[in-house]
């Protein structure tokens, strides 16, 4: 009678292990067909098995099951392969909830991430607080007609010219469509709007004649020569495009300004042609063919520009903040016969005149030069943009 099997372990592969032939001996074959001889009929050694164990013996001890779980995962493990259908937990980690950062720290935090994208802004207001604490030190004492006038503009278009490819140059002359649209853009649209907007104000008695004639003049004036070049820079635009807008737009303004002062107001303007052309032959002409001479062939200057490349946005940055600092130095030293009243009012309407101007400006731009961010960029600040020293 044959023996019952015994039950199969779940925790068990069931995989017998089934060994290859081998070359045996005459010697060997005989003593397998006497052991299988000796073994009862219908039984051999292939098929032979062993007597049921106890019971107790069965089950697996508790490390057993230990084990078993490690191995397998589950107790729903396939046993022949030992993978689990869910997927091993993931190991604990401690839960302890980190310590609140102090009051002070995130305000800190707030006001450097702040900084870092409005850096220039809170710069110039800082200078012009500063220019109205003590104005005789901008004015007088850091001798701004040679620091500010020449110093630091020299060192704006120098680096300029220092990090301007020449081939940049050659395509803003040849952009004869951006050119025209953004000198017509600054000197007509934007003086036109300013007329009619200062006419309204006289009208409606809101603003005082001398105050409405300034802001006709002002916005008759050309393009900034610092400033756009700065911003552009900032803003990732076309730096060769500022350069020659702004050359070019106070050379034409040279004329363009006092026709249209007169035109406006009847009012005879006056600018000494050879003063213009010796100012910017020297503080932008100039300045920029040195730059480019030492990048073409100077090679110290040429590894000087690769490595500190990245650091000239914030050195113009910083010069033209001083420039500004001392403009309001002799704004506030000199004072003003306007009240207190009229300079708010006039700063709300500038703020007001020139946000309408540039957003006008900006959906033109993106409307005649959508494939061209660089310009957009550009046309943003030289579309709207007055400069101070010929105001």
């Amino acid at each position: 009678r044959v023996a019952p099997k015994p039950p199969l372990r779940r925790h068990q592969n069931k995989l017998k292990i089934r060994q290859l032939p081998t070359m045996t001996s005459n010697n060997d074959k005989n003593n397998t067909d006497n052991d299988e001889s000796e073994m009862p009929f219908g039984l051999s050694v292939h098929n032979h098995e062993s007597p049921p164990k106890h019971e107790s013996e069965d089950l697996p001890s508790n490390e057993e099951k230990r084990n078993t779980t490690k191995s397998y995962g589950t107790i729903d493990d396939d046993p022949e392969t030992g993978e689990s259908s869910q997927q091993e937990s993931p190991p604990e980690t401690d839960s302890t909830p980190a310590p609140p950062v102090p009051l002070y720290q995130r305000i800190w935090q707030q006001w450097c991430k702040f900084y870092n994208k409005n850096s220039f802004l809170v710069l110039v207001v800082c200078a012009i607080l500063i220019a109205y604490a003590y104005p005789p030190l901008g004015a007088e004492y850091l001798r701004p007609d040679i620091t500010a006038t020449w110093i630091a503009v020299l060192f704006i278009f120098v680096l300029a010219g220092m990090g301007i490819k020449t081939e940049e140059f050659a395509k803003a002359f040849q952009r004869l469509y951006f050119n025209v649209f953004l000198q017509v853009f600054n000197f007509g649209v934007v003086s036109g709007i300013v007329y009619g907007f200062s006419r309204f104000m006289v009208y409606v008695n809101a603003l005082a004649q001398s105050l409405a004639d300034g802001m006709t003049i002002c916005a008759s004036l050309p393009i900034t020569v610092n400033m756009v070049l700065v911003l552009t820079k900032s803003a990732g635009g076309d730096e060769a495009s500022a350069i020659f807008n702004a050359a070019f737009g106070n050379l034409v303004g040279v004329f363009l300004s006092p026709a249209l002062i007169l035109g406006y107001l009847g009012v005879k303007g006056e600018i000494n042609l050879g003063d213009v052309f010796v100012k910017l032959g020297l503080r932008v002409i100039l300045p920029i063919a040195v730059g480019q001479f030492l990048q073409k062939f100077v090679s110290p200057a040429t590894e000087f520009v690769k490595k500190y490349k990245k650091y000239f946005k914030t050195a113009q940055e910083y010069s033209l903040v001083f420039i500004i600092y001392t403009v309001f130095c002799k704004t506030f030293k000199n004072g003003s016969d306007a009240s207190v009243g009229d300079v708010f009012l006039m700063i709300a309407l500038q703020f007001l005149i020139l946000g309408f101007v540039m957003v006008l400006a900006w959906f033109s731009l993106r409307m005649l030069f959508r494939k061209e961010p660089t310009l957009q960029a550009m046309g943003l600040f030289g579309c709207t943009h007055k400069t101070v020293a010929m105001g």
